[in-house]
């Protein structure tokens, strides 16, 4: 057991450092509130490293970054939901499958929020509008509709939904410097610039020889609000044993054993819950990872998602900065077609959302959206061991994907 009166917690031959602030001096919303954060730190930060080389600092839960957003000032931290929901307590992997490398040298103390310190190797670069949008937001601009983005991706739209669930398979894709590989889930509401998103799965960045958990959140369409993990205010976490934006692993091997995890993102039902509507300032999103409640993003820091969701997507990402003038190489999911199925493609599996009365449903009429099938595709199917599941993903370049 740490010493509270020390400034670290001792992890083996490393160290996993308490930030003991008496107050935060994160001056912005726009992704370079954790580089303030340290900057003005009011103790000597001594650095410690993990395994894999990332830095976790254990941060008084009370002082972490999503208490400098404006709206959450006077914010009481929720231990956890007032209402689990069905599905939401579910463990349906081994809860060891999910193991980040930082774990082997200790653990942060109760108390206290891991915070990963932002590398180079992280793409930080803001998200861009889910594929189906697309063809919703005609006006957007460059920088909020880039090109390069590439998708393979399943959507339910035109629902009024209260959160979403999938297993999704882990793989470490080959990626480029500059580009990433992502699958994961988006939970949303309204449109162009006035979009709310919650995100979260994981993705591969520049190269790096490590799969990262990650979130991001927006309610402006990707413009000036939200960030990845704990980058800037908005996100609350309650969880001392998972990093945002950690590196995680085992992940599955071609032809040999798989490794999934399960996400949950579930609107709560509030104290003040009515069978007729939620207002804006009842039920938060709650994160679940495998069998354990990771946090919460505040229904007040959003505009359409302070209620409920009204379209999901689930699948894969990549960017295509077209490397030596063709087409990248940067791989999604395995890096291998669907039609390969099981133990050779990625998937998703579970699929399901939630209804009003937190009761988990098959996601119906599901619209499928391929950038470009012979670089990235998709298959669906459902059965009774897998429910609603996709494959999905491939190579990249290749004499058929110039």
């Amino acid at each position: 057991m740490a010493d509270w009166n020390d400034k670290s917690v001792k992890l083996g031959d490393y160290k996993i450092f308490l930030i003991l602030l008496s107050h935060m001096l994160i001056t912005s919303v726009d992704g370079r509130g954790v580089d303030q954060f340290m900057k003005n730190r009011e103790l000597p930060m001594h650095e410690g490293t993990s395994d894999d080389g990332d830095v976790i600092d254990c941060v008084d839960i009370r002082k972490q970054p999503a208490f400098n957003h404006p709206l959450l000032k006077n914010h009481t931290v929720q231990i956890k939901p007032h209402a689990q929901s069905r599905g939401i307590d579910e463990a349906e992997n081994n809860p060891n499958m999910l193991f980040q490398s930082w774990h082997k040298n200790g653990e942060c103390p109760e108390g206290t929020v891991p915070l990963l310190r932002r590398t180079q190797n992280f793409n930080h670069s803001r998200r861009s509008y889910p594929a189906f949008l697309h063809k919703k937001v005609a006006q957007l601009n460059d920088v909020n509709n880039p090109s390069n983005h590439e998708y393979a991706q399943v959507s339910a739209v035109d629902g009024n939904y209260y959160g979403a669930r999938a297993t999704i398979n882990v793989w470490n894709p080959l990626t480029n410097f500059g580009e990433l590989s992502i699958a994961q889930i988006w939970v949303l509401a309204g449109d162009g610039n006035k979009l709310n998103s919650l995100e979260t799965g994981w993705t591969v960045n520049n190269g790096e020889k490590k799969t990262r958990l990650f979130i991001y959140w927006t309610s402006d369409g990707y413009q000036s609000t939200g960030c990845y993990n704990l980058d800037c205010p908005g996100f609350v976490q309650t969880n001392k044993n998972i990093a945002l934006g950690g590196s995680i692993e085992p992940v599955s091997k071609y032809g040999g054993e798989q490794r999934d995890i399960s996400i949950v993102i579930h609107k709560e039902r509030s104290n003040s819950y009515s069978h007729s509507h939620f207002n804006n300032n009842d039920g938060n999103w709650w994160l679940q990872v495998q069998d354990q409640l990771v946090g919460y993003w505040p229904s007040s820091i959003f505009t359409h998602l302070a209620g409920t969701s009204d379209a999901i997507s689930w699948g894969g990402e990549i960017v295509n900065n077209q490397p030596n003038g063709h087409h990248t190489s940067t791989q999604m999911g395995s890096g291998h077609f669907p039609n390969e199925a099981y133990g050779k493609a990625s998937y998703f599996t579970k699929l399901g959302h939630f209804d009003e009365g937190s009761n988990v449903k098959d996601p119906e009429n599901l619209e499928p959206f391929v950038t470009r099938p012979p670089c990235y595709d998709l298959r669906t199917g459902k059965d009774n061991k897998f429910g609603v599941f996709f494959y999905f993903g491939g190579p990249g370049y290749s004499t058929n994907c110039q």
